[in-house]
């Protein structure tokens, strides 16, 4: 069993826990000035400036005409990329439950960040064999159906650019670009992505994209299935499911 407390690091490096106390309070409190940090979090005025300006250095924080400190965009990009995947999430859910009633396979919405995506919303079937919850999970956006789905709706001038530079993790998969670039093209002309066991061995998917008020494919719903129970007849059944899901969702959002 996990421990409720949180207990300090052994090793804990000072300058970093104070930078990152101040983090915190710019983006649940609001601005401050350089001797409102300094009595915050107990060290010099000097120290609270510096402490401040590598903040700023680093984009956590920017320094007002007013001369106080307010978060900087990579404190706001966090809080807004947070608040739109607890919105699509949110208006997902009932669709993902009347998709998962009407076709009895399990259903997920996906979103995707650079080359991976992460699964937001799962919800299993009652069928005993059945593709287990997702939910909290990431893949390499080229492997899965929602990967493919949103992977096309980029250009073929944003795809060459979002695959270009070299991974920092040198265990990632570099996908076959030719090959995928075909892949995208299918899934542009029929709107729904269809993966035979590309990412999991015995699992088949369907899927198709979510878009916002603007027409920007945000998300990806689809349903998952045993291979056993997949066949090609069922696919335009399961279409027009994820169609009526994906609308649902689009509306909320």
């Amino acid at each position: 069993m996990a421990k409720s407390m949180k207990n300090p690091p052994a090793y804990g490096v000072t300058s970093v826990d104070h930078a990152l106390q101040l983090a915190v309070i710019l983006q649940v409190e609001g601005s401050l000035t350089v001797s409102e940090a300094a009595r915050r979090i107990g060290v010099a005025r000097s120290s609270a400036h510096r402490l401040l300006s590598t903040l700023v250095y680093r984009d956590f924080a920017v320094q007002n005409d007013d001369r106080s400190y307010g978060a900087g965009p990579v404190l706001e990009i966090a809080a807004q990329a947070q608040s739109n995947v607890s919105v699509i999430r949110a208006a997902a859910l009932d669709p993902l439950r009347t998709l998962v009633d009407t076709l009895d396979e399990t259903a997920n919405l996906t979103i995707r960040t650079g080359r991976t995506v992460r699964f937001i919303a799962s919800v299993e079937c009652s069928q005993a064999l059945r593709v287990g919850n997702r939910e909290g999970m990431v893949f390499p956006a080229h492997q899965v159906t929602g990967g493919l789905v949103m992977l096309a709706a980029l250009s073929d001038e944003e795809l060459a650019a979002l695959y270009a530079p070299a991974p920092a993790d040198t265990s990632e998969e570099r996908p076959d670009m030719t090959k995928l670039r075909a892949d995208l093209r299918a899934v542009r002309h029929s709107g729904v992505a269809l993966n035979l066991e590309r990412s999991e061995r015995g699992v088949v998917a369907v899927g198709r994209g979510v878009t916002d008020s603007g027409g920007d494919t945000v998300a990806a719903v689809s349903v998952s299935m045993p291979s056993v129970r997949y066949a090609p007849e069922r696919v335009k059944g399961i279409v027009a499911a994820l169609g009526l899901a994906a609308e649902r969702i689009s509306a909320a959002l």
